[in-house]
């Protein structure tokens, strides 16, 4: 992110931070809410890893029933993303960060207690409300409290360390998970708690201003559409893909979304902006994400089952073998990307993203057999983390720098929505696939089946790659 960029989301996020008595020092404030969202990356991708066991523990809740441990926070937190992030622009930025953390922290809690999949599900639901109040709201405490010339950098340092979080997600899991898989949940409400009192007394007071209130209408539309959409891809196998339940899945989705459209058009207040799309390079960004990010999803669930499924590996080990994948993401985002992009152009570093992450996908697909096979899982694991680390932060460098400045904040947050629904749509399709193996080779063959299907989804994103973002980025 350039410092032009950064100081433009200070300007859309509001007034600057009011002083208080023992109040936090900037690089403090930017200690407090990187809490929030290391919270709300971990928890985002250390669930994969605990799944197997909760499905111990939950004895006939099928896949299909589990998948929505996931789906279900990965569709709420996109669909109520732009509509906090917008909605807390009215109100005190400190108030309402400290007020996401609470939610996250009490459905956490929440999460470690449930007795059966149907409430951890909606206690999943809760913490992705609290992740997606605490998101918008951290960013916009953090740009109010450090000057101009600095928050570049205090940007950059934030979204490393977001991203640190979430690489290090299944690698906690692991470890959490041979104790219990509630302590995955548990360990939030320490933190959260601390959090929240030190957050009380420290963070800086940052008022809220003006804007137009935006349409819960639109906000329930689209998650309408997207569950709607996901659950009968998840069910078409167990329904069957002309049951009266599917059809009726695929008609709610299609007609939520056709509505939510027809707002987005036609609202003069519009919940997501049409005029974003009629710059191409966002455009170009928005359609390679959606692909991508599907084959991203049902990626961090496939590794996470084949390995304790297929190979009966423990949780740790499972941690252990996908942490090199994610630890890259981050070291090839921040020593590679950018370099590598101003020699070759955005376009071109995409390209090589898609490339590596579909790489990786061959490898588990071509190599990966019944018997333990550490050497090709671990290296398919490290193309799919450089694959990440190249495409990601250069489609949202592309995406929202290609805006104008009044843009940006709305413009980053649709494209983080487009991803968050992708990610729970790719995690459908993958539990589709793998929902009739009732023998190991049948198993097998699902895996390596969905494997190819999310390679050829991956490699979709080179057309708009090439149509959208080819020079005219570059430029």
């Amino acid at each position: 992110m350039s410092k032009v960029e950064a100081e433009t989301i200070g300007l859309a996020v509001g007034t600057a931070a009011r002083p208080r008595s023992r109040a936090a020092t900037p690089r403090q404030v930017l200690a407090m809410v990187s809490v929030g969202i290391c919270l709300a990356n971990l928890d985002l991708f250390i669930v994969n890893v605990g799944l197997p066991n909760i499905a111990q523990e939950f004895r006939g809740a099928s896949l299909e029933d589990l998948s929505w441990i996931l789906n279900g926070y990965a569709i709420v937190y996109a669909a109520l993303l732009v509509f906090f992030g917008r909605l807390a622009e009215r109100h005190s930025r400190n108030l309402s960060f400290l007020l996401g953390v609470a939610l996250f922290t009490a459905a956490s809690a929440a999460c470690a207690l449930a007795p059966n999949v149907e409430l951890l599900v909606a206690a999943r639901i809760a913490q992705a409300a609290g992740a997606a109040l605490m998101t918008p709201t951290s960013i916009g405490l953090l740009l109010a409290s450090f000057p101009p010339d600095q928050r570049a950098g205090a940007v950059r340092t934030w979204t490393a360390v977001g991203g640190l979080a979430a690489a290090l997600g299944p690698l906690a899991g692991g470890v959490l998970v041979t104790f219990d898989w509630r302590w995955i949940f548990i360990v939030n409400v320490p933190i959260g708690l601390v959090a929240l009192i030190v957050g009380w007394l420290k963070l800086p007071e940052v008022p809220g201003h003006e804007v137009p209130r935006p349409s819960s209408w639109a906000a329930l539309l689209v998650t309408c559409g997207i569950g709607a959409l996901t659950l009968a891809i998840v069910k078409a196998n167990d329904w069957g893909w002309g049951s009266r339940g599917v059809v009726l899945g695929f008609a709610i989705a299609a007609f939520s979304l056709a509505a939510f459209t027809w707002h987005c058009l036609n609202s003069k207040n519009p919940f997501v902006d049409p005029a974003l799309f009629k710059v191409r390079p966002f455009t170009g960004a928005t359609f390679v994400m959606a692909p991508y990010s599907a084959a991203f999803g049902a990626m961090l669930l496939s590794v996470a089952l084949w390995e304790q499924t297929v190979w009966g590996w423990s949780a740790l080990k499972t941690g252990l073998a996908i942490a090199p994948g994610p630890l890259l993401v981050p070291f090839t985002s921040l020593l590679f990307a950018r370099r590598l992009i101003a020699r070759f152009g955005a376009a071109a570093v995409v390209s090589a993203g898609i490339a590596s992450f579909a790489g990786g996908l061959t490898i588990w697909a071509t190599w990966l057999g019944i018997e333990p096979n550490m050497p090709a899982f671990v290296v398919g694991m490290m193309f799919t983390g450089i694959g990440v680390g190249l495409t990601f932060p250069t489609l949202m460098g592309v995406g929202a720098g290609s805006l104008p400045p009044s843009s940006f904040a709305t413009g980053s947050g649709v494209i983080n929505m487009i991803r968050q629904a992708a990610l729970a749509i790719g995690v459908a399709i993958f539990v589709a696939i793998l929902a009739t193996p009732v023998s190991m080779t049948e198993r097998i063959a699902a895996f390596h089946r969905g494997w190819w299907i999310m390679i050829a989804i991956t490699i979709a994103g080179f057309v708009p790659n090439y149509l959208f973002i080819r020079r005219k980025a570059d430029r």
